[in-house]
């Protein structure tokens, strides 16, 4: 994160990729089609010919269904036919990547489904892609709302400091492409409401219970909003915040940590309402 961001200079902008895709996100899907696609063709043989090929069919269906394009323009062989695919993948728009992704995905053989999808996954999980695989169809996993809840909470927090840092650490440990640190965002998503309840309440040494119910009589929180924020925080009982079976970094996925970020960004956002309206 750039130093104006870190210090409330400029605003904070989460930069996924919706409608774009860098360099970065086009070259691993590539490569997802070579290590689990191309690598696996099993022509050019002495007893397998490219039109006996387990792939052949797949690129006659690039041609005829995907390209439009004639089936006697198709070149006979698979390294000239990957080459007029390259070609194209890397001069198409954002949107037929994806297109030709999900294409390939749907008419592959059945054999080699699985791992392409993983791994597309994969790469579009860390290159924070909008989207994922839901069975063979690439969905747009990333609510605008959410987006704008987490901008708006680390733009307004910006006179509550343990929060504001809290909040974009808990950002930049979720989307660092080179090494996303899920366990640790989650810490901090909670550190941040923690935060902004213990400055709230006056007290630096206030548990979160006790912050709340200082915070439910001077700000007029509502129950349920003390209620449902106490349960979703259930767990964080040690010193760490979080309890011993969350500390393995297994267990802890981008999904937990986003939803966790977006849980405590509408929390600080619904708190700092609240004072704004008294």
């Amino acid at each position: 994160m750039f130093f104006s961001k870190r210090k409330g200079l400029v605003p904070i902008k989460i930069e996924i990729q919706k409608e774009s895709i860098d360099n970065d996100l086009r070259y691993g899907l590539w490569n997802a089609l070579h290590l689990f696609i191309w690598e696996k063709y099993d022509g050019d043989t002495y007893y397998v010919t490219f039109e006996k090929a387990n792939l052949f069919w797949l690129f006659r269906k690039y041609w005829h269904n995907f390209f439009k394009l004639p089936i006697d323009n198709m070149p006979n062989n698979f390294r000239n036919v990957i080459e007029r695919i390259r070609k194209y993948f890397f001069e198409c728009e954002w949107y037929e990547v994806y297109d030709f992704i999900e294409f390939t995905a749907q008419n592959c053989p059945n054999s080699l489904k699985k791992d392409f999808i993983e791994f597309v996954n994969i790469v579009l999980e860390k290159e924070l892609s909008a989207y994922r695989f839901v069975d063979e169809q690439l969905t747009d996993i990333t609510d605008e709302q959410e987006i704008e809840s987490i901008e708006t909470a680390i733009n307004s927090s910006n006179k509550f400091s343990g929060t504001n840092i809290h909040l974009k650490a808990a950002l930049s440990f979720l989307t660092d492409r080179n090494k996303p640190d899920y366990r640790n965002s989650v810490k901090e998503s909670i550190s941040a409401v923690e935060a902004l309840c213990v400055t709230l309440s006056g007290d630096p040494k206030a548990t979160l219970g006790a912050s709340l119910n200082s915070i439910e009589k001077s700000h007029s929180l509502h129950p349920a909003f003390k209620k449902a924020l106490t349960s979703l925080y259930g767990y964080t009982s040690d010193s760490d915040g979080i309890r011993h079976a969350l500390l393995d970094e297994s267990t802890i996925s981008y999904s937990d940590a986003k939803y966790m970020l977006v849980s405590c960004s509408a929390f600080i956002n619904y708190v700092i309402g609240k004072i704004s309206e008294n």
